[in-house]
């Protein structure tokens, strides 16, 4: 008796697949693509522009065997199924898939879900669609424009700077917003300004008031004189409240997380680089092994820019909160919220599959990483199905012959989403005031300030400034980071942006022969014309022969007129070790080094090392010196590696524990400070602001 033929999935990642297989049953094979099998060649172009910009795709190096396997499996089912993830990227997949497998585009065999939780696999295979072509068009639009930008402008920064350099649309404006950035901090000139704080007492409650203005006019403190003005005016202790002001105040519930906002917070508040959120994320996405369950998607697709949450995770969200914290906490149908105009409806936000799966209950089958962010999307979620938070606000107005000081205060009086997602203020209530009523004032604290310059970029900064500019999408923040670390044009230093030398030299030169690349007001109306494509308003030919026709102009100018870039050495002040000639200090992929001005007679280099001071606390012999793993993260080493293999993430500070005599370290803390502890933990010292 001949086997009954199975249906066969495709989906990308083997964990998908996995999870999935479960849920469909025998009659089903789900196996993995491992991502695209098929994209434009690397070694060229791969675009021919005299030939409309007809793509030259090919099968991806590598993925011969899984192709092969593939092909097997298609002519064994009995139907093909494509399941690839819900997005642009997703469909082209679908698409490559459709034609290596020699698929028919106008059968039905896509199959979307924005969850992997059983009810959405299953509904999901009740409703297979085609392949939406427009989608596809879109991506393939993406595609081709990163291509003629990447594979036209990086030969010419090859041979006018260095090899190994690369220029990209939405790298090069990331790039120049970091750029930018340091030129304002560096003409930056900081002005003087004072403040006037002062305790004061009511009754044998304390509270602070600052000062707001003289004779009934808002007044800025400039300078010392202008403090000693207002001192000279006080006499005494005694205010009178003038006015009191009381007022109720809500704070509306954050709405759920789209992948920008996700990234931002996870930066912020668990501390995870933007790789290392989408990879959890993915995770979390494609399942986890919950015990008797099986594997279960714990949130939904993770790479989206929709606020839209389905009326069924809605429903039963607010059974959830009724039952968890009382009906009056329920937003019942949630907030009525608009989309913004680009965003892709067809998915929702980022939410846990079931609000039913606390953090709690999940703790046991997550890892650190997981729960962590698992929670941080979990809080989000409820939350944003809450009512809003309630506060009583007191504002108190003192004057003292003329001069004004003001008091704020606040004091919850309904939680609201604030039980679940505490963002708000810690309770600052005045004590009860009436108008014509003295207060004392016990101490009054002139202080001098200054201006600061705005601040360099951190990643959820950067990430939120693109957003806000409408550049890049949500699947193009994390690779737009990492690339232009990886290409050394930016560096981390206290988890901040600066430009480096090659990163400048590369910018100086696009903005002077492309300026349209880093300009963010083009690289945002390049994003929305993808967007049209998507939604079938305009064909992607098209919107790549606009970009390329005065595209193609600058090109010309750039190779006739871009003039060769010298990186000169500098000398290191010391001679080499193999043959004696002067070391020199060279500019690489990857940051700066020694090597022997000798080369390529002599190819002596080494890495450049800072000592820090401290004696290595296991040999006793060499320095502690700074080094970079290949993630370029800062990290501790003795300069006698490898015959000394101590390593630390952390500082050392050059002193033993009192309790246990291992080394200490210095680590830093939120908030800006650092802290003095044990390797071991057995003693800390006080916080150093």
């Amino acid at each position: 008796m001949a086997t009954a033929k199975k249906n066969l999935v495709i989906v990308e990642s083997p964990a998908k697949a996995k999870t999935i297989e479960k849920y469909l049953g025998r009659s089903y094979k789900v196996v993995a693509s491992i991502g695209h099998i098929r994209d434009l060649p690397k070694s060229k172009m791969g675009v021919d522009v005299e030939n409309n910009y007809e793509p030259y795709y090919i099968n991806i190096r590598g993925k011969g065997d899984i192709i092969k396997r593939l092909r097997t499996a298609t002519k064994k089912a009995k139907k093909v199924y494509l399941a690839s993830d819900p997005d642009r990227e997703g469909e082209a997949i679908s698409w490559h898939l459709a034609h290596t497998l020699g698929l028919d585009l106008k059968d039905h065999n896509r199959v979307v879900f924005n969850e992997i939780t059983k009810d959405a696999v299953k509904d999901a295979f009740k409703n297979p669609r085609t392949i939406n072509l427009d989608l596809v068009d879109a991506q393939q639009a993406r595609r081709v424009l990163d291509r003629l930008v990447g594979y036209s402008i990086s030969p010419i920064l090859w041979k006018k700077v260095k090899k190994g350099l690369s220029a990209g649309r939405v790298q090069s404006v990331a790039l120049k917003m970091i750029i930018d950035r340091e030129k304002e901090i560096q003409v930056f000139v900081p002005e003087e300004y004072w403040t006037i704080d002062g305790n004061f007492i009511r009754g044998k409650k304390k509270f602070k008031a600052s000062f707001w203005g003289v004779d009934q006019k808002k007044q800025k403190l400039k300078n010392a004189e202008a403090v000693q003005e207002v001192l000279k005016r006080l006499n005494g202790d005694k205010f009178e409240v003038i006015k009191v002001e009381k007022k109720e105040r809500k704070r509306n519930a954050p709405l759920p997380y789209i992948t920008s906002n996700m990234q931002q917070d996870a930066v912020n508040k668990i501390n995870f680089r933007t790789r290392k959120t989408m990879m959890v994320a993915q995770q979390l996405y494609e399942g986890i092994p919950l015990g008797k369950e099986g594997t279960v998607g714990l949130i939904t697709y993770m790479r989206t820019d929709s606020i839209r949450i389905s009326e069924v995770a809605k429903a039963e969200a607010a059974d959830f909160i009724a039952d968890t914290f009382g009906k009056e906490y329920s937003a019942h149908s949630g907030r009525k919220v608009k989309n913004v105009q680009a965003a892709q409806d067809a998915h929702e936000a980022i939410r846990p599959t079931s609000a039913l799966r606390t953090p709690e209950l999940m703790e046991k089958f997550l890892n650190k990483d997981q729960l962590r962010l698992y929670t941080l999307i979990w809080n989000r979620f409820v939350a944003s199905q809450m009512k809003p938070a309630i506060f009583d606000t007191m504002k108190v107005r003192l004057e003292q012959n003329g001069v004004f000081f003001v008091a704020n205060g606040s004091k919850i009086k309904f939680k609201g989403y604030a039980a679940v997602y505490n963002d708000t203020d810690k309770d600052n209530m005045l004590p009860d005031m009436q108008e014509k009523d003295i207060v004392k004032s016990a101490g009054i604290e002139p202080s001098q300030h200054f201006t600061q310059p705005p601040a360099r970029f951190s990643e959820a900064m950067l990430i939120r400034t693109l957003e806000e500019n409408g550049v890049g999408r949500p699947s193009t923040y994390a690779p737009t980071l990492e690339i232009i670390q990886r290409r050394y044009y930016v560096k981390l230093a206290s988890k901040r942006f600066e430009p480096t030398e090659l990163g400048e030299i590369v910018n100086n030169l696009i903005s002077e022969f492309f300026p349209r690349i880093v300009n963010v007001g083009f690289t945002a109306d390049v994003e929305q014309n993808l967007d049209e494509i998507e939604h079938g308003n305009e064909k992607w030919r098209q919107i790549v022969d606009q970009f390329f026709q005065p595209f193609e102009k600058e090109l010309v100018a750039a190779e006739e007129n871009m003039e060769k870039v010298q990186i000169k050495d500098e000398p290191a002040g010391f001679n080499c070790d193999l043959c004696g000639h002067p070391m020199v200090i060279k500019l690489g992929r990857y940051g700066k080094f020694f090597a022997c001005s000798n080369f390529p007679e002599c190819r002596n280099t080494k890495p450049i090392i800072k000592e820090i001071g401290v004696v290595c606390p296991t040999c006793h012999e060499g320095q502690v010196v700074e080094r970079k793993s290949k993630k370029n993260r800062l990290f501790y080493g003795c300069s006698r590696y490898p015959d000394c293999d101590f390593i630390s993430w952390e500082k050392p500070v050059g002193r033993n524990c009192p309790k246990c005599g291992k080394y200490l370290i210095e680590k830093k803390i939120r908030g800006g400070g650092k802290q003095v502890i044990c390797i071991n933990n057995d003693y800390e010292e006080e916080v150093q602001k």
